[in-house]
């Protein structure tokens, strides 16, 4: 008996079995599934007008689904404890965020160009 067998069967699953097999019905989660997708670098700017004198963070650029660009936008509105919105294949953040959005598509895995 190997040390997978042993294993087996303390956690209950069947011989041989590894538990990082991606089987029929067992799926595997994927943080940064976009990113492969997404060939061209993304643009971070800021913009003022048309929003009463208040700032907003934007990113445009994106070549995903907007589901996906969805998922990215809550987790960045959620990191960087602010609000913001997804529409029309770009992201919203509210405020002056350029460099911490930058920082953060950065360790999500995108290519950033943008001047600070």
């Amino acid at each position: 008996m190997d040390w997978k067998d042993a294993l087996a069967s303390l956690s209950g699953l069947p011989e041989g079995e590894d538990s990082n097999d991606t089987s029929e019905g067992n799926t595997v989660m994927r943080t940064q599934s976009a990113v492969p997708q997404q060939k061209s670098p993304l643009h971070v700017l800021i913009e003022k007008k048309g929003r009463g004198g208040k700032t907003a963070t934007i990113i445009e650029g994106f070549e995903i689904s907007d589901e996906e660009i969805d998922d990215i936008a809550r987790t960045l509105r959620k990191k960087l404890g602010t609000g913001g919105s997804s529409r029309g294949g770009e992201i919203l953040i509210q405020g002056d965020r350029k460099a911490d959005t930058i920082k953060m598509l950065q360790e999500m895995g995108f290519r950033v160009n943008s001047q600070l």
